[in-house]
């Protein structure tokens, strides 16, 4: 049973890598990013982000502005944004008139999470960065530069955001380490954690996030949203089955021979070792896999444990419609989660 005060709703979500499968392309990836956005909006989830990632095969979401502009443009009312934009390896205007444009286009529907990391290995960072390979060292001061830029109080500046300028574009820290936590909390800005993939320093940097929190113009208490992963089926066979396409995706990420999402298999055993599975099975440890039934208990736990505000799902299924259905499946099991927590 969650343990709060007053209990409120939790938020449910979705990050999108726009996954591209063995066998498809691109655009075979965006069309049916496309169709998940518009399945998910009438499911009821609140936000729809895409993740900016380079130089990987199997990630096509490398221009994220404009992926976002392309989801929001076949949506009507779900929040559509990044989770996140590597804010190092863009000039913080760019990304205002960037994020004023997509917000002055589709008004009240825009968010922008920001992270440090170069989204992609060193060499890629260096050809993205040039010789600006110390921009990680001004993440504060640029997000600083942001609030500026999009605040209205900049108008006689002579650096200005056009679109950008007063909209007061929503921006979230996204992390995965203390230090993200401590920039969040001293900052006042909602905190996003990448648990889907780096679940390490979880537990410690949202508590630290919420015990040292400072209310903001932006936000006048903490609000803590996980990304886990997701493969959810109509029974726990088969929602196993699906989720060796991730175990693989992450496979590759371990012994550094990254492919196109593949195919689910029929035994994991058959690719990889017992130090190999470790080490994906650490990676993985904020998964939820199962029918519905062992995913209700499963986020019964996870919410009771770490009492989040919002839950985003990211679920790289190899099969169109099995993946449709996953979410489908997770957004039951969270409503009915919402209902039984407001009858406490």
């Amino acid at each position: 049973m969650m343990n709060q005060t007053t209990v409120q709703p939790i938020g449910f979500s979705v990050l999108d890598l726009a996954s591209v499968c063995e066998g498809g392309t691109p655009a075979d990836a965006f069309k049916e990013s496309v169709r998940l956005a518009k399945t998910v909006e009438q499911l009821g989830f609140k936000r729809y982000w895409l993740a900016e990632h380079h130089n990987m095969e199997s990630v096509a979401s490398s221009a994220t502005s404009v992926l976002i502009g392309h989801i929001a443009g076949h949506t009507s009312s779900i929040r559509v944004g990044s989770g996140g934009i590597m804010l190092p390896n863009h000039a913080p205007l760019i990304v205002a008139e960037q994020f004023g444009t997509l917000a002055s286009l589709y008004p009240g529907r825009i968010d922008l999470g920001l992270g440090r990391a170069p989204g992609t290995d060193q060499l890629t960072a260096k050809a993205i960065r040039g010789e600006n390979m110390h921009a990680v060292n001004n993440f504060a001061s640029d997000i600083q530069t942001l609030q500026t830029l999009f605040s209205e109080k900049n108008k006689n500046s002579k650096v200005r955001a056009i679109p950008g300028e007063g909209l007061n574009v929503p921006i979230w820290i996204l992390g995965s380490s203390p230090d993200s936590a401590r920039l969040a909390a001293s900052m006042g800005l909602p905190y996003a954690f990448a648990s889907h993939f780096a679940p390490t320093h979880f537990r410690d940097a949202i508590r630290y996030y919420r015990q040292h929190f400072k209310p903001s113009q932006y936000l006048d208490k903490p609000y803590v949203l996980a990304c886990v992963n997701v493969i959810a089926a109509d029974n726990d066979a088969e929602a196993y089955r699906l989720s060796t396409s991730l175990l693989q995706l992450f496979l590759g990420m371990v012994t550094g021979k990254r492919r196109l999402l593949q195919p689910p298999v029929e035994d994991m055993d058959q690719l990889w070792d017992i130090q190999q599975e470790y080490a994906v099975n650490q990676m993985l440890t904020y998964s939820f896999v199962g029918g519905p039934q062992k995913l209700k208990k499963k986020f019964q736990e996870f919410l009771s444990t770490y009492q989040v505000d919002e839950v985003m799902a990211t679920g790289p299924i190899y099969d169109t419609e099995a993946r449709l259905a996953s979410y489908a499946h997770f957004s039951r099991v969270i409503q009915e989660l919402n209902v039984s927590y407001s009858a406490v």
